[in-house]
């Protein structure tokens, strides 16, 4: 690790940021956090049966404030695809290290996404997964101190590309 604290993962569900933040932290000699499971050890919930039972708003709630009670140093932080809808979030994430922005594609992301009923995905009512994709594109963007694309590649290679990024 050169110089930076963190290393904060965004990116659309099925971005990879889990899995490449396991496998990065591990080759950067890093802790891992996954705000996802901060979220369900916080609540004692799956984040699906908070988006079930609360909504997508109390949802949000309960991941900016995880994610605002996060004090992190020299850590991969894999975030939920949802937290680039909290300016509180991403100044304290942005405030402790560098943001990448695991890019895909929409057909990539919905090829990936084989479990969207469980897995816990903040769709607002009514909205389609082409729309809360659309709609958060421009938040990864302006949040991303890096962009690192990451369809069709082999999570290896992604590794690669984010440990040369940083």
């Amino acid at each position: 690790m050169r110089h930076h604290k963190n290393i904060v993962l965004i990116g659309m569900p099925g971005a990879g940021k889990s899995t490449v933040g396991v496998v990065l932290a591990k080759s950067l000699g890093m802790r891992f956090i996954d705000t996802d499971i901060l979220i369900q050890e916080r609540t004692g919930r799956m984040l699906q049966e908070i988006l079930d039972r609360d909504g997508p708003d109390a949802f949000g709630r309960i991941e900016e404030e995880t994610v605002l009670s996060l004090h992190a140093e020299h850590a991969v932080i894999a975030t939920g695809g949802s937290v680039v809808c909290s300016e509180a979030a991403m100044a304290h994430l942005k405030a402790g290290g560098v943001v990448v922005y695991l890019e895909i594609s929409y057909d990539e992301m919905e090829r990936r996404l084989k479990n969207i009923t469980t897995r816990g995905i903040v769709l607002l009512p009514g909205q389609s997964l082409r729309e809360m994709y659309d709609d958060r594109v421009p938040l990864y963007e302006r949040y991303a101190d890096l962009t690192v694309a990451s369809s069709g590649g082999d999570l290896e290679s992604v590794v690669g590309k984010v440990m040369g990024a940083v």
